[in-house]
């Protein structure tokens, strides 16, 4: 048991550390002047879909449900934070406090529409939890967009017309502006603060996992009955996974807009094919695996602006990219190669040390 608690600690250790030491690099490579300016426009972005797949495995790796509304759930958050900044930027004019309240909103908020949208959803299985969450992350994306919120000396006013159905006074200001979404929220993400953003989603996810409440959402997952039968509460645990995750997306969705200097709820930010992305970070990195969600959200980003340059190649090789690490990951003669690799290799280790 002792060792196991050893290995646990060890391999989280290690995430953690990937995660410092990228930092690190990066930073002093901004400073020395030897990145572009277009990896320095991708390093929040960067942070924002390792924290989406980290949190999308909690419910498809972890929980073993199929979520397609994860996008919906990053919508909420970014409108809420977002919303949130706007109207209090006489009150508190710290950006950074702000923005810190922004992203507790922001996860509350999220959190609280996973678990409405859990109650009902969670009881459905397979394809038919997948439309539903499908279909809720398109509604999110589409009511927002029929809401005008703007603000003046008597407070809020909501319409689902147009502006002039406000009703404002000349100190009036529309902070939600129907299809226009949000636009003058300060950019101020920044890379330290997605890193740190994705440490916390990093010390999250894996002490759950490895808790005693991770231990019961897995078996609902590996046998539902089976973990029924020995008295787990299954409605609870997969409400808290999905729950938990949906906040987490809201915390990317409240950087996501804070690196935008106009938000709008479009299919390109927030629609059907954002939630298979991220979908296929986790996908490709493997169920469960906390890191290898980091690892293919890090790559499958980079790769295609790296490749820009060769123009219509770009997506065949990204397209060879993704089929070379699925059968990596999930190909039974690979997997057992990479097990006789990882036994020479230990073996080695150990005579070495002998």
């Amino acid at each position: 048991m002792k060792k196991t608690k050893n290995k646990i600690r060890i391999q989280n250790l290690i995430t953690y550390g990937m995660v410092i030491a990228a930092w690190v690099i990066i930073e002093i490579l901004i400073q020395t002047g030897h990145i572009s300016s277009l990896l320095k426009g991708l390093l929040v972005p960067l942070c924002i879909y390792a924290i989406l797949a980290v949190s999308l495995n909690l419910t498809v790796g972890i929980l073993g449900e199929l979520s397609l509304g994860h996008a919906g759930f990053m919508c909420v958050g970014a409108f809420s934070g977002a919303f949130f900044t706007n109207v209090a930027a006489d009150a508190i004019p710290s950006t950074g406090v702000r923005l810190f309240i922004a992203l507790l909103i922001g996860a509350v908020t999220a959190g609280i529409f996973g678990l409405l949208i859990g109650i009902p959803v969670l009881r459905l299985k397979g394809d038919y939890l997948a439309i539903v969450t499908l279909a809720f992350g398109e509604i999110i994306k589409n009511l927002i967009n029929t809401f005008y919120i703007g603000i003046d000396s008597s407070g809020l006013h909501f319409s689902i017309k147009d502006t002039m159905s406000l009703g404002m006074d000349e100190t009036g200001v529309v902070i939600i502006k129907g299809p226009q979404g949000i636009t003058g929220t300060p950019k101020a993400a920044t890379f330290t603060i997605g890193i740190i953003l994705l440490l916390i989603t990093l010390v999250i996810v894996l002490n759950l996992i490895h808790s005693r409440t991770g231990r019961a959402i897995m078996s609902i997952r590996d046998n539902r009955i089976a973990a029924e039968s020995i008295g787990i509460n299954v409605t609870k645990y997969k409400l808290m996974a999905f729950s938990i995750s949906a906040a987490l997306a809201g915390v990317a969705g409240v950087l996501y807009a804070h690196n935008l200097s106009s938000l709008a709820a479009t299919t390109n930010n927030f629609g059907y094919n954002k939630s298979i992305m991220i979908l296929v970070f986790v996908v490709l990195g493997g169920l469960g695996s906390v890191r290898g969600s980091v690892i293919a959200a890090v790559v499958l980003t980079l790769l295609p602006e790296l490749l820009r340059g060769l123009n219509d190649y770009r997506m065949l090789i990204y397209a060879i990219v993704l089929i070379v690490m699925m059968i990596f990951n999930s190909s039974p003669k690979a997997i057992a190669m990479r097990a006789v690799l990882r036994e020479r290799f230990m073996s080695k280790k150990t005579k070495e040390a002998a």
